[in-house]
């Protein structure tokens, strides 16, 4: 099983994909790691040799931040953002969608469960 960035990658899925799996790598960056790895992008996880691995680890450690260190620096820019104020920043601490969506009827996603306000009774005469 190969192992690289602390991710097990599936055995049977092509080089180009298998990748993906780690944190930080999509299908162009998985490509390129190939093409300076020199290897196919449809040779499957399992039929890569320990020098192949070894190739592909170093070119992901030399030249690309994934996993930990990634998602840490995503978390700090959030933070900085938050911390001066910025729209964007606000956003982030009300739990809204930073990116200009429409808020009132859709992102659920983003305000998580719908918290329902009763109507006022209208005074009866």
């Amino acid at each position: 099983m190969a192992r690289i960035a602390g991710i097990d990658l599936p055995k049977n899925k092509r080089g180009e994909i298998g990748l993906t799996y780690i944190y930080g790598i999509g299908r162009s960056t998985a490509q390129r790691i190939l093409d300076k790895a020199g290897i196919d992008y449809n040779v499957k996880v399992q039929e890569w040799d320990d020098e192949q691995l070894t190739a592909i680890r170093t070119v992901i450690n030399d030249e690309i931040k994934v996993e930990g260190a990634l998602r840490s620096e995503v978390q700090l820019n959030i933070k900085r953002l938050m911390d001066i104020g910025c729209y964007r920043g606000l956003r982030h601490r009300k739990h809204l969608p930073v990116r200009g969506q429409r808020t009132k009827n859709n992102s659920r996603t983003r305000k998580g469960k719908r918290k329902t306000v009763a109507n006022k009774k209208k005074a009866t005469k």
